[in-house]
């Protein structure tokens, strides 16, 4: 394993951008070869150095002289908090102590399992206390070996490639005497971590050290390996999923342990006996095959006269199937849409509407439709979430607010679900409830067994970050989707002006709801939110600014039409910002979520195919008749309904992509036409749709969560008999105050 794979597999999340720049050096380390190593003209090609080897040696210092700095500043601030955290604990301890000695005479020199009684409560959190500490400085620790471990490896490459010799020189003077990598300080952090030891064999263990260290570092080898390694989890992941098919590639069988192989089916022929594969024959492939026979099915009725039409509905159905029952990725189905449009020729001349696109056109057509101004803002979106998160910035501010909440539950809960909120406005509602759940843990154990608190705390960071999707237009994927579908697309304001109100009012009441269901008072131990104390350097200034400026720019979008033209040529600013100043690197423009970008990008293909078929005109026509009579209100009461119901078993997105584009058309038909009011309605209760465990990422995250035992905080009726009237809550706060705000906005 590489070096550089090694810090992102060990690296503390929290602290990723505090490590070595191992690959940034290696860069340097190169630049520096090309712009000052020669070949020799003979036949050898052994290197030349130049002669500016001090130079050589002068820069490479500079970048390493950075990194120690940044390092060392990182570690010194570290350390003094959890110092403090260690000198609190044993201050309560010490005052635990004191007050069992007034009651019992027992002595400080006496401390043994029996004599340490204060309460049940009490040692739980003095226990829970120790393990968080420990992990924190066990961290640490691993954090000054690892990078010294990579000024070593940069050190011997950069030896290696220029023929230098500044490895042992440098490591002793500047690494060897600063203060994280001193004997002292390394000494000084040891003991720390055996006064953690000692704390928690007195409140666990019956005063025994070794066994006391055995169980902090299985606490710390959980973390670890499950809490903090992505990489770990996507093969449990894949591993769990293998499992549950109970298929493998080599035709085998596996139950537990136990491995068999599977016998070929033999299909007897005229032609003789055909093996096939058992591999074939499970679920996957059944509903396949439904799929494909639907299709084929609904291109050989005579449902429309029009062959386009026909074709059209079939891809419709079919990719409907596909993104609901996720039998292959949502953007597999995505990528396979624009191939059966052009092979099924379902897309009509834009300018002769009874002209039917050849496949070297309706080509042209659908790519050019695919990339577009919304595609750019979803990008845009991406780029500010990576540089809020990667800095820091939204967990600083997150726990800067938490800090101030005080220790009540109910306090607690509800500042919670507004950073939840918060936070999904800026960096989406898929990383919002796992940033707020990372700042919530040592709350959550804290608490013990029968302590309703985390019930609560999970309930409202999923169902504030479901509510959430609906608060800025990059809050989630369905929002985008609305844009797509509302000529002219609102303006950032516009659309703050009615979802903040939603939100909040939403909020509120799924607060109050699990106030009186839940009760989260009930067992609750609570302490006060840590407050980062980190200072904003210059980069997170920076990224603070940047990021103001083009929201504000998002925000009066409509009025700089005469220059920018849209939104998505704005989205343009960040990105250019981020990755042209070094802010953002390219491995965090790969790590965008491109799974996003193709299924929207598949969904607007579809939307496009469908419009220009005629196949959309023909479904509005329908629903029109059916909801004849009825006002703009009526209409998206009803619409409503039925997309809360849908959204709630499928994926929210997919709602979307299926929905909108339908809803659009039928209110543009409409004889008081509001299509953009029912649109943006549509899309915010695909956001409220909640009622399931498996209705969006917040839920599937919250019911996910176990305890330090492995027991799931969460059971499915516990989240179907508070996630189904939170969803009627925000259907109701939507086609009410919603309704009046859009329309004060005449959307």
């Amino acid at each position: 394993m590489k070096f550089s794979e090694s810090v992102q597999l060990n690296a503390v999340p929290e602290w990723s951008a505090q490590y070595i720049a191992y690959s940034e050096l290696k860069k340097v380390i190169h630049d520096l070869e090309s712009r000052h190593v020669a070949h020799k003209p003979d036949s050898e090609n052994t290197l030349l150095i130049s002669s500016a080897g001090d130079d050589l040696d002068a820069t490479f210092r500079e970048y390493l002289d950075s990194e120690l700095g940044k390092i060392s500043l990182f570690y010194g601030a570290r350390e003094e908090e959890f110092t403090q955290d260690l000198a609190r604990l044993e201050a309560d301890l010490a005052a635990s102590w004191a007050q069992l000695q007034e009651e019992n005479t027992y002595g400080l020199d006496q401390m043994d399992e029996e004599a340490f009684s204060p309460g049940l409560d009490l040692r739980i959190t003095l226990k829970k206390r120790a393990i968080h500490i420990y992990v924190a400085l066990s961290e640490l620790q691993s954090y000054v070996q690892l990078n010294l471990t990579g000024f070593g490896k940069a050190l011997k490459k950069f030896d290696k490639l220029l023929m230098r010799n500044l490895q042992q020189t440098y490591l002793d003077d500047p690494v060897g005497v600063s203060y994280p990598f001193l004997d002292s300080t390394r000494q000084l952090l040891a003991d720390k971590i055996d006064a953690v030891v000692r704390i928690y064999a007195t409140v666990s263990t019956g005063g025994d050290a070794a066994a006391a260290r055995t169980e902090l570092r299985l606490h710390l080898r959980e973390y670890v390996v499950w809490e903090r390694s992505t990489v770990w989890r996507e093969i449990i992941g894949m591993e769990k999923k293998a499992l549950k098919m109970g298929l493998t590639n080599q035709g085998l069988l596996t139950k537990g342990e136990e491995t068999v192989k599977l016998v070929p089916l033999r299909l007897r022929t005229p032609l003789g006996t055909l093996n096939l594969p058992r591999q074939i024959f499970n679920s996957t492939s059944l509903i396949l095959a439904f799929v494909v026979a639907v299709f084929v099915t609904i291109v050989l009725l005579p449902i429309f006269d029009s062959p386009e039409q026909r074709n059209c509905l079939a891809i419709l159905v079919a990719a409907s199937m596909l993104w609901a029952s996720e039998v292959i990725p949502l953007f597999v189905t995505s990528l396979l849409i624009p191939l059966l449009i052009v092979v099924f020729r379902t897309v009509r001349s834009p300018d002769d509407e009874m002209r039917r696109l050849s496949a070297p056109e309706a080509t042209s057509f659908i790519f050019a439709a695919m990339w577009t101004p919304v595609i750019m803002l979803l990008l845009g979106g991406f780029a500010i979430a990576a540089a809020l998160s990667k800095y820091n910035i939204a967990k600083v501010i997150a726990t800067w607010v938490l800090s101030n909440a005080g220790t009540k539950p109910r306090n607690i809960l509800l500042v919670t679900m507004f950073v939840a909120l918060f936070l999904s406005m800026w960096i989406s509602n898929v990383a919002s409830p796992v940033l707020c759940l990372t700042i919530v843990q040592p709350l959550l154990k804290m608490q013990t067994p029968d302590s309703n608190f985390p019930k609560a705390l999970l309930m409202g960071i999923a169902l504030a970050s479901n509510v959430g999707g609906m608060a800025s237009p990059i809050a989630s994927p369905q929002n985008i989707i609305a844009l797509q579908n509302m000529r002219p697309a609102p303006s950032w304001g516009s659309w703050f002006f009615v979802a903040l109100p939603v939100c909040v009012v939403s909020i509120v009441l799924i607060w109050a709801l699990l106030l009186v269901t839940l009760n989260p008072a009930k067992g609750a131990t609570t302490t006060k939110v840590r407050r980062s104390r980190e200072h904003f350097n210059g980069k997170q200034i920076f990224v603070c600014v940047v990021t103001v400026v083009t929201i504000a720019l998002w925000c009066v979008s409509h009025q700089l039409e005469g220059v920018f033209g849209d939104m998505g040529v704005l989205a343009i600013i960040p990105l250019v910002v981020f990755f042209g100043t070094g802010i953002l690197s390219k491995e965090d423009f790969d790590n965008f979520m491109w799974t996003i970008i193709i299924l929207a990008m598949g969904g607007i293909a579809l939307g496009k195919s469908v419009s220009s078929s005629g196949l959309l005109e023909s479904i509005a026509q329908g629903i029109r008749a059916m909801v004849s009579g009825m006002g703009v209100y009526g209409v998206m009461a009803v619409f409503g309904s039925m997309i809360l119901v849908i959204a709630t078993f499928i994926s929210h997105t997919v709602a979307a992509l299926i929905l909108l584009p339908i809803v659009a058309e039928v209110g543009q038909a409409m004889p008081n036409a509001h299509p953009r009011l029912l649109v943006m309605g549509s899309a915010f209760l695909c956001s409220a749709a909640m009622g399931l465990p498996t209705s969006g990422f917040p839920n599937l995250t919250a019911i996910c969560q176990t305890d330090e035992a492995g027991r799931p905080y969460l059971t499915v009726r516990l989240f179907i008999t508070r996630g189904v009237p939170a969803s009627l809550l925000a259907y109701t706060t939507v086609i009410s105050l919603g309704y009046g705000l859009m329309k004060i906005v005449n959307l």
